[in-house]
């Protein structure tokens, strides 16, 4: 029987636990994800470039630009964490971040603004793969990976549980010093500067990278441009037919619970006469879901596996999406926490099924960077659809087709899955990869024989 989701595997020996390094690395993780996507101005950036004399136009345009320059400066940065190093990746995105966080104190204008979207998505796109790979890696060096997948999902939980308590102060700080929300940001992200600072070098990194994926099979990557890399990051995942319908499956997590949480989260609310004052409370419910569920994705059941959970997971947020338009108020707040909490299951899940796809030797900051494109390009399409919708007052209308669009993708994919077009040679042998020291199977080599049989 497979060992429960994210039960830690016993070492070479009996009660063989995290080596020193092993929970150093855990815990400044810990730190470093809490602090920075601490954005303390997230509830109040509206209303106070509002204030700053920015239009409703001006506002929504610079956010437009966000998303598109997040998804460009996606591949040159994953690229960057598998030249220079993982953890020199995450020191620079949150130096980005700093001064990011800085650009609406020193300049409250359109162009301030501007710049300051702009740095967001350049440090955020420099952490998104890296900081994964990071920990992935780091556990694997310490044949500690059993513990990866808690690992992810507390560090998010940690976060999510930050923003519970912080966001509420953001007002009352406002009104002491305007400018607080940013500067309290900028606070964060130096303070996480200072973790990835003391992040200790990856047993067997050269000197330049820590990530398995500066080097090849049959020797060095040390050298080459950037575009090579690209494409071999692409003739990754164009050869392994596992990682391309794993990255696929990830999609409908994360295109639904972007769009419900930060589209359609108030016209939902508002459609069932929930009033704005009540907002932040439903949102800070939600969060706590979503924290609890993304700190205990063991809580599932070990009959399925992996990949199977975050399909039956993505159905229910399809699922939940459209209930929502038959309950009232109190049914969908509590509708609307239930989807919050299988987001939190599901997002560590398909990190870690992501991460255990990567072939070896694969530029992993880089495959994770275009799984990330993926996820947003996709995103930005439904928020399109869904403006659509929401413009013709056709909200139930909009969350029933989507309900219908992810079983009909989760469908296919389940066909794809068992049609053999993933052959056994696909998914690493236990004799390579997918095996520890001790010639144990790892994670990734039992979902891989998992979807064969």
């Amino acid at each position: 029987m497979s060992p429960r989701l994210g039960r830690p595997r016993v070492g070479s020996e009996p009660g063989h636990g995290l080596t020193d390094t092993a929970r150093r690395i855990i815990r400044l993780n810990y730190g470093f994800q809490l602090l920075f996507n601490l954005l303390w101005w997230m509830p109040v950036f509206y209303a106070y470039q509002k204030a700053a004399g920015l239009t409703d136009g001006q506002i929504f345009g610079i956010q437009s630009i966000y998303y598109v320059a997040f998804c460009l400066f996606e591949i040159p940065t994953g690229l960057i964490a598998d030249r220079i190093g993982t953890r020199n990746c995450l020191r620079a995105g949150a130096v980005v971040m700093t001064a990011a966080n800085l650009a609406p104190v020193l300049s409250a204008s359109y162009t301030g603004f501007l710049v300051h979207f702009l740095a967001i998505a350049a440090g955020r796109s420099l952490t998104s793969g890296a900081a994964s790979a990071y920990l992935y890696d780091g556990l694997r060096a310490e044949k500690c990976d059993e513990h990866y997948l808690k690992a992810e999902g507390t560090a998010r939980a940690l976060g999510l549980a930050a923003k519970v308590v912080c966001w509420p102060l953001v007002g009352p700080l406002m009104s002491l010093a305007h400018a607080a929300p940013y500067v309290l940001s900028a606070a964060s992200a130096a303070g996480s500067l200072a973790c990835a600072i003391a992040l200790p070098r990856l047993a067997g990194a050269g000197s330049g990278a820590e990530s398995s994926g500066t080097k090849k099979a049959g020797g060095g990557r040390r050298g080459g441009a950037f575009l090579r890399d690209a494409g071999y990051a692409l003739r990754c995942v164009a050869s392994s037919r596992w990682l391309t319908l794993v990255m696929m499956q990830g999609v409908a997590v994360f295109t639904l619970s972007r769009i419900c949480q930060v589209n359609l989260f108030q016209p939902i609310l508002l459609d069932h006469g929930i009033a704005e004052a009540s907002h932040g409370g439903v949102l800070a419910a939600m969060t706590v879901a979503e924290a609890v569920a993304s700190a205990r994705p063991q809580w599932l059941s070990r009959r399925l596996p992996p990949v199977a959970w975050v399909s039956i997971l993505s159905l229910a947020l399809a699922g939940t999406l459209a209930a929502m338009t038959l309950g009232g108020p109190w049914a969908v707040v509590a509708l609307l926490c239930l989807f919050a909490a299988a987001t939190g299951f599901a997002y560590p899940i398909q990190r870690k099924l992501v991460n255990d796809a990567v072939p070896a030797h694969a530029p992993r900051a880089t495959l994770l960077s275009i799984e990330s494109i993926v996820d947003r390009g996709v995103c930005a399409l439904a928020a399109v659809a869904a403006g659509a919708y929401l413009s013709a007052g056709h909200l139930d209308a909009l969350l029933w087709h989507s309900a219908l669009a992810t079983a009909v993708l989760l469908g296919i994919f389940q066909l794809l899955l068992r049609s053999g077009m993933v052959k056994r040679a696909e998914v690493p042998a236990p004799d390579t990869a997918d095996t520890d020291d001790a010639g144990r199977l790892t994670e990734g080599g039992r979902d891989g024989q998992r979807a064969n049989r």
